[in-house]
């Protein structure tokens, strides 16, 4: 098994009634994640903003061995599904994505956004997942690509110009099966009754 790590220290997967919120660190692993911005202000509406998003994002992924798979983009939010070969990159690379992409996007709006990104109320800057099957990727992949056509932004997703794509979704499954980079067989609630609740 992939070695990994939980940013939580508590055995317990409720708190007050609710999921406990946690990240997982874990090594070769393929990651859905996705964050965004506070109130669902469009920050990206405009070309400018986006471009920044991109440039920071292949900077660091590149820097914290992420390898995005695909990508998109919308005004206020983004997805994105890629493999993680080291699990304790991971929050230093959305740390400084966060960091770079809220200073250099709030440069060039109206009035400053602080947060940029979390909720006034939440610590949560955005959520990741670790994929556990090839249903799951599957999905994740097809919701991440098309996500342009789910806002109505356009009947073809390949009429939108921001998902990037990296790997078509038969690459990404052969390549994550072949590495054992979903995570199957984890001993965790969140994980075992997903299929029952999601598929």
């Amino acid at each position: 098994m992939a070695r990994f790590r939980k940013s939580s220290h508590s055995s317990d997967e409720f708190r007050g009634g609710r999921h406990r919120f946690e990240h997982w660190y874990r090594d070769n692993t393929v990651y859905f994640i996705t964050a965004r911005c506070r109130d669902r202000y469009p920050a990206f509406a405009s070309e400018a903003p986006k471009a920044v998003f991109w440039d920071r994002f292949a900077h660091y992924t590149a820097a914290h061995q992420f390898e995005p798979w695909v990508m998109s983009v919308m005004d206020n939010h983004y997805h994105v599904v890629g493999y993680c070969t080291a699990g304790e990159e991971l929050g230093e690379m959305m740390r400084k994505i966060h960091g770079s992409v809220a200073k250099l996007v709030n440069d060039l709006l109206p009035e400053r956004r602080r947060p940029f990104w979390r909720q006034h109320s939440s610590q949560k800057d955005y959520f990741d997942g670790c994929l556990r099957d090839e249903s799951q990727l599957r999905r994740s992949y097809r919701y991440t690509l098309t996500q342009s056509k789910r806002h109505g932004l356009c009947a073809d997703y390949r009429d939108y110009p921001h998902p990037r794509v990296r790997i078509t979704l038969d690459e990404a499954v052969v390549r994550a099966l072949s590495m054992n980079a979903l995570m199957t067989g984890v001993p965790y609630a969140r994980y075992q009754n997903a299929r029952r609740t999601t598929d």
